[in-house]
């Protein structure tokens, strides 16, 4: 435990380095869809397609976040125009892919281009990842919700009995992370608060009444106040039950198996075709 709070220390001490630009947020919430500049939609349907894609390949939720962290914090500094958004969030994505996963998982360029189905090149995204990791200033270890998730799970499962730990399962967890993440008012949250909400917000569902002393320990080490985290935790259970209706669209894996041509599938490992479906949010536990 003493190990896991010293790493929990040193994410609160990087975390403002690499978050999105917080002024550059808020002009893309507030501009209108002409078509002409980037708004909370196009990005947030971005986000569902490289969900869709992690999804796709059976890449990391880090993987994931990741990305999401790239591309917010490129879209935040740099005045992005629609048409231009494919090519940027796929290669936000691939950079997210070559830094987090193992070097033997990691496709082909041309592969995805292709099963992504935009219409730009692999020297089109090239130029663009060069782009990006510029603007960037080549921050590829970014500190993302999910590496919070995972220490405050860690730190605070401990806290419950054997029979009472499945209550409190992580791939729950992870999955209401990728919800959030999709929506970008989430992105003007802290990782550490917006980790913290997700599972104060689970806790609190469960009502695992024994976990309360141990949550106030995080959040007081996190030095987190009651206002935001309730803020947020609010802001959450709106995402997640919004999420559960029927009206809410989800990422879609199925649409990329048509793309996979025969010589594409015999270079692709069996793995990438594991298409996991989100969950519905919320669920009740077992």
């Amino acid at each position: 435990a003493q190990e896991l709070l010293y790493q929990l220390t040193a994410l609160l001490e990087q975390e403002l380095r690499c978050q999105p630009n917080a002024s550059g947020l808020r002009l893309i919430e507030s501009a209108h869809d002409n078509g002409l500049r980037m708004t909370a939609s196009l990005r947030d349907f971005e986000v569902k397609d490289l969900l869709s894609l992690t999804q796709f390949f059976g890449f990391h939720t880090e993987t994931f976040s990741l990305a999401v962290n790239y591309l917010d914090r490129f879209v935040s500094k740099m005045k992005v125009q629609p048409k231009h958004l494919g090519c940027v969030g796929l290669s936000c994505f691939y950079l997210a892919v070559k830094a987090s996963e193992e070097e033997r998982n990691v496709p082909l360029a041309t592969d995805l281009v292709r099963i992504s189905q935009y219409r730009f090149t692999v020297s089109d995204m090239m130029r663009m990842e060069k782009i990006i990791s510029e603007k960037l200033s080549f921050k590829v270890k970014a500190t993302t919700a999910f590496q919070f998730l995972q220490l405050y799970h860690s730190l605070i499962h401990e806290n419950l009995s054997c029979e009472r730990r499945k209550c409190l399962n992580f791939e729950r967890l992870e999955t209401q992370l990728k919800a959030c993440h999709c929506r970008l008012v989430f992105s003007k949250a802290k990782p550490s608060i917006l980790a913290l909400s997700v599972l104060a917000l689970e806790i609190e569902e469960q009502k695992l009444l024994e976990l309360t002393e141990a949550l106030e320990f995080l959040q007081l080490h996190s030095k987190i106040n009651s206002r935001d985290l309730t803020f947020w935790k609010e802001l959450v259970l709106k995402c997640l039950t919004e999420y559960s209706s029927s009206k809410c669209s989800k990422p879609n894996g199925q649409k990329l198996k048509w793309i996979v041509s025969r010589r594409t599938a015999r270079q692709l490992k069996r793995s990438y075709y594991r298409i996991t479906h989100l969950p519905t949010i919320p669920e009740t536990s077992s």
